[in-house]
C-alpha cells in the first residue's frame, strides 16, 4: 500500500468532501480515503498495482468542479 496527500480546490461544503470521499472509497485499489473540506485536502491509501495516482486525481475531478494536485506521497 502507498499513500498520497492531495490539495483539493473547488469544495464549497462538507457535502463536497463527502461526495469525493465516497467516490474514492468505492474505486478498486483504494483502501482508505479521508477528505477534509475545512483543510481543502485529502489523504488516500491505495494499492499502486490496482490504481494509479493519476486515476485518483481523475476520480476527484469527475465528481464535480474540483481539481486535485499531489501534495506529497
Amino acid at each position: 500500500m502507498e499513500n498520497v496527500n492531495l490539495d483539493i480546490k473547488g469544495m464549497h461544503c462538507g457535502m463536497c468532501a463527502n461526495g469525493i470521499q465516497m467516490m474514492l472509497s468505492v474505486k478498486g485499489g483504494v483502501k482508505k480515503a479521508d477528505i477534509s473540506w475545512d483543510a481543502k485536502n485529502g489523504f488516500v491509501e491505495y494499492d499502486p498495482e490496482l490504481i494509479s495516482v493519476e486515476e485518483i486525481l481523475e476520480t476527484v475531478a469527475s465528481t464535480g468542479e474540483y481539481t486535485a494536485t499531489v501534495r506529497s506521497k
